[in-house]
């Protein structure tokens, strides 16, 4: 059954590097933002997996340090240029 789902393939690069991920279609059409292509899409959920990992490593982990803190505040300013709302307002997570 799941051999039925249909995927897309999605290809990340990064200065020396190339990677491929591959999810099911329907879910980045599910949580897509209007017209949104599916390239923004990835992008949008990539920023908020980082931005909510860093919130739970500074904030809910053990001992980070200020260069851990301090990349944190960085992810959360980008969070909020590119949504335009806090990750606190977004999630209803606040501190």
């Amino acid at each position: 059954m799941t051999d039925d789902i249909e995927t897309t393939t999605f290809e990340i690069s990064a200065d020396d590097s190339t990677d491929e991920v591959t999810i099911p279609s329907g879910l980045v059409d599910l949580v897509a933002e209007g017209d949104q292509t599916d390239a923004e899409t990835i992008a949008d959920v990539t920023l908020l997996s980082f931005a909510s990992r860093a919130h739970h490593i500074v904030h809910h982990g053990e001992g980070a340090d200020e260069e851990l803190e301090a990349q944190e505040d960085r992810i959360m300013d980008l969070f909020e240029e590119r949504f335009g709302v806090t990750y606190g307002e977004a999630t209803g997570h606040q501190h």
